[in-house]
């Protein structure tokens, strides 16, 4: 779950919010113009639970940028926390030094087996392309949450295809295709869009994005965007962790 206010390229903190929305219930959010449903409903229907082998491990290819390899976190702004390989969610996001746009992310993630989990609580993170598009990190093998917001989502926006989530405690990974939007000037030409693999299987298939990721709001389009952004991950109180992180840019 995204903590953040999308205003132009500004992000406002809304620690606690989250307490509202609820499984099963239709929250006093705005209509998606896109769906039949509210922003973060729990009434959406959650998709098919499909089970897999868990993370796909792939090798950095030669032309990729390493972000994490089990060293340490260098390539990060914030110094999250290394132990035993694993790079620990710590306080504070974690940007990228480095910027992207049209990338191929390949990134490896596991929600601690001991982590009471409830809901947005207990195993929350996000994987932001360009700091603004979310791909919802969350344990959503056992524990339900709205469709917007559960593991593999384009958070508040486009739940996934299929659940697609390992066990709590077990490695998964996520294979990311993002093309950045297209801008002339201050107009959109080109929307973002993202295809996700998760554990080896297509959760979102060239799925368009409909503006930096917002909570309890319909996302939209700013008039300025930059043509690359740092990937960033999220610290929502969680020490979610994560390992072998690369990026390739795509042209």
């Amino acid at each position: 779950m995204v903590r953040y206010l999308a205003i132009g390229a500004i992000f406002v903190g809304t620690t606690g919010l989250s307490s509202a929305l609820e499984p099963g219930k239709k929250p006093n959010t705005p209509k998606q113009p896109w769906s039949d449903y509210v922003v973060h409903d729990g009434t959406r229907p959650t998709p098919e639970k499909v089970k897999t082998n868990g993370a796909v491990v792939v090798a950095p290819p030669a032309d990729a940028v390493v972000l994490f390899d089990g060293k340490n976190s260098d390539a990060f702004t914030s110094g999250w926390k290394v132990k035993d390989g694993i790079l620990v969610a710590s306080k504070g996001d974690a940007k990228s030094k480095q910027e992207f746009g049209d990338c191929q992310l390949h990134i490896e993630w596991r929600i601690p087996a001991e982590r009471k989990v409830k809901n947005q609580q207990g195993g929350n993170s996000g994987v932001f392309l360009m700091d603004r598009y979310e791909v919802q990190v969350q344990e959503s093998h056992t524990n339900v949450t709205y469709a917007d917001g559960q593991a593999g989502a384009i958070y508040g926006q486009t739940p996934p295809q299929v659940n697609a989530s390992a066990p709590q405690g077990e490695w998964q990974s996520y294979d990311i295709l993002f093309t950045a939007p297209r801008y002339d000037g201050e107009k959109l030409v080109s929307p973002a869009y993202v295809t996700v693999v998760h554990n080896g299987v297509v959760i979102q298939n060239h799925t368009l994005i409909h503006g930096p990721t917002t909570y309890k709001q319909v996302a939209k389009y700013p008039a300025k965007h930059p043509l690359k952004a740092p990937i960033r991950l999220q610290w929502h109180g969680d020490p979610v962790e994560y390992r072998n992180i690369w990026v390739r840019e795509i042209k």
